[in-house]
């Protein structure tokens, strides 16, 4: 099975579409791409998914100018313990879907630099990002996200979370976004508008180390799935700040 290759005699120069492109090469340990000109890319959905024995990942060279489509690119890359995107431009990428989904290694990671005012899709983003201790998120802009299903589902080692720069105005599926975050204390959700939420199905389920939340803005009135939202929660209602005593929320607090 393939653990290396040597791609720098590649030219890459009119290549748009690189999706899929090292999709299951699950014993490669090193590939240098140093030489890559992805100027002209548009898709890298699932470039790396699944290229599970992956340490290391050198993207510095990329040109991300012109890609719209991240969803899945590390996705599974369960080895990876850093990488380095702070020259990512990604200013018109729209999906970012699972884009480090089962990235279980990584501990640290730095998206200071992302552009994020075009993506409309962040469900299960850091999905089983079971090593990652902490995340800055404070530069998303989140105006135009439809969809954070799952989003930090199973950050089992994440223990705070500052949410307060989301605006989450348009956001209609929250379920399962902090499912099993069993380390965390503290989320800061002071700011999200929840009037467009259709589904919250387990959005707290496992957090079982939570003390407190801020839920005075939360609308659930167009909320169709509670199911489990704090299923496995040990926090009390004295701990959940509710401006709307008469929210729904209120009947699911154990």
């Amino acid at each position: 099975s393939l653990e290396s290759i040597n791609l720098s005699s590649f030219n890459t120069s009119n290549v748009t579409d690189m999706s899929y492109m090292c999709n299951e090469c699950s014993s490669l340990v090193f590939i240098d791409l140093s030489k890559f000109n992805t100027s002209k890319v548009q898709n890298m959905k699932a470039m790396f998914q699944k290229c599970s024995s992956l340490k290391s990942l050198d993207l510095s060279s990329f040109n991300t100018s012109n890609v719209n489509d991240m969803s899945c690119m590390l996705n599974n890359c369960s080895s990876l313990k850093n990488i380095d995107l702070s020259k990512f431009d990604t200013s018109k990428v729209n999906n970012m879907k699972g884009m480090f989904q089962e990235c279980s290694s990584l501990r640290l990671i730095n998206l200071i630099s992302f552009n994020t005012s075009n993506v409309n899709d962040m469900s299960y983003m850091f999905n089983n990002c079971s090593s990652i201790i902490k995340i800055d998120l404070s530069k998303f802009n989140t105006n135009q996200v439809i969809n954070m299903k799952a989003m930090f589902q199973e950050c089992s080692s994440l223990k705070s979370l500052d949410l307060s720069s989301f605006n989450t105005n348009n956001v209609n599926d929250m379920s399962y976004m902090f499912n099993y975050c069993s380390s965390i204390e503290y989320i800061n959700l002071s700011k999200f508008i929840t009037n467009k939420v259709n589904n919250m199905n387990s959005m707290f389920q496992g957090c079982t180390s939570l003390k407190s939340l801020d839920l005075s803005l939360f609308d659930t009135s167009n909320i169709s799935n509670m199911m489990f939202v704090f299923d496995n929660c040990y926090l009390r209602k004295d701990n959940i700040k509710i401006n709307n005593k008469e929210d729904k929320i209120v009947k699911n607090i154990y």
